[in-house]
């Protein structure tokens, strides 16, 4: 693993689960991890009931525009999460992967997303820890 540990959020549109996760991510990685997202084929904006469920513990997403899986971003990542949608990634020998199986937020209201957004949270917060006592 890098110095700074690396992670990559796979979603097919990275506009929910992948984007609520990386905000997660960043959050309490306080800068120690690096984080992207991405996904096979992005959304035009991010879904709005995810933006929302992360608006209500303070974190905003509004501002961040769902972006194209590339080699590079896997290339790039020691950890590579798809989230539970099937999606199919470039395998490089070194990277761990990991698949969590997610429901989709897509065409759901904030009431519907927030069990995601927990789910998610209590995901990133162990991946955080580990992270983290991986570099001590």
């Amino acid at each position: 693993m890098t110095a700074k540990p690396e992670v990559l959020f796979v979603c097919i549109h990275n506009a929910g689960r992948s984007q609520m996760a990386a905000a997660l991510l960043q959050h309490y990685g306080m800068g120690r991890i690096a984080v992207r997202s991405a996904g096979s084929a992005p959304a035009e904006k991010v879904n709005p009931a995810a933006a929302q469920a992360l608006a209500e513990w303070g974190l905003d997403i509004t501002a961040e525009v769902p972006s194209k899986l590339t080699t590079e971003d896997v290339e790039a990542s020691d950890v590579v999460i798809t989230m539970g949608c099937g999606d199919t990634c470039p395998v490089f020998p070194g990277k761990r992967y990991l698949d969590w199986q997610l429901d989709d937020p897509a065409g759901q209201g904030v009431d519907a997303v927030r069990p995601i957004r927990d789910d998610i949270d209590r995901r990133v917060r162990g991946l955080v820890a580990e992270l983290l006592d991986a570099q001590s």
